[in-house]
């Protein structure tokens, strides 16, 4: 009996020391027209990744924006939750203005580019006072933003960032377009140039000074000098 309980505890700690890997990989929306639902996240340039329907009624739609790891579903028999009624999810860009340029170049309404004056401005209605228009003055990483909605009112929050705030997993480094790409190659060089100019020659290895500095600016850690 006592071996026994023994090999428990030991089970149970070993479980608990156990980390499972847990994706987010879908996440639902309620709309109250499928199709005009799915023409219109078409029109925003996402990718349609399945639309099964069944005899019984169920139909689920499956769109990824682009770079996601995410997707979003809808469709009927998906969710009780009123049309209309998801509120902010995040999409997070490097670059806020060239995206909410591109968004609404599809002939969808989208906010002008915003900062918060105060705390969780971003979560409140267009034309509020606390919206400041234009990007962060210093265009600090996760405080500069737009919104638009879908045809039933749920709710997009783009908010921009290039730089992450630590707690990231070191070395879990992805660009979701060659554009988002070469802007971080751009900031390299910048920051690069300003470090050849301290020591004042060329950096033969500058490879991996570009490598370390693009890992480290996306996992938050104190970025090379």
């Amino acid at each position: 009996m006592q071996i026994s309980g023994l090999l428990d505890s030991n089970s149970a700690q070993m479980a608990s020391a156990t980390v499972l890997d847990m994706k987010l990989e879908v996440v639902i929306i309620p709309v109250s027209d499928i199709d005009r639902s799915k023409e219109f996240y078409a029109r925003l340039g996402w990718r349609l990744d399945a639309d099964f329907q069944f005899d019984n009624g169920f139909r689920v739609v499956q769109f990824t924006p682009q770079g996601s790891r995410c997707s979003i579903q809808f469709g009927s028999k998906l969710t009780t939750a009123e049309p209309g009624s998801v509120h902010d999810f995040y999409l997070i860009v490097s670059d806020i203005s060239a995206t909410r340029n591109e968004i609404a170049s599809r002939g969808v309404h989208v906010s002008e580019v915003f900062h918060s004056a105060t705390p969780g401005a971003q979560f409140q209605p267009e034309g509020d006072g606390d919206r400041l228009i234009g990007t962060d003055p210093g265009h600090t990483s996760y405080r500069s933003f737009a919104n638009f909605s879908d045809p039933d009112g749920n709710r997009w929050l783009i908010q921009e960032v290039t730089a992450r705030l630590p707690g990231r997993v070191g070395g879990d480094t992805s660009y979701s377009s060659a554009a988002e790409l070469s802007q971080a190659l751009q900031r390299a060089s910048s920051a690069h140039g300003w470090h050849e100019s301290r020591t004042g020659k060329a950096d033969p290895n500058w490879p991996d000074w570009y490598a370390e500095y693009m890992v480290r600016e996306q996992s938050g850690e104190e970025l090379p000098q």
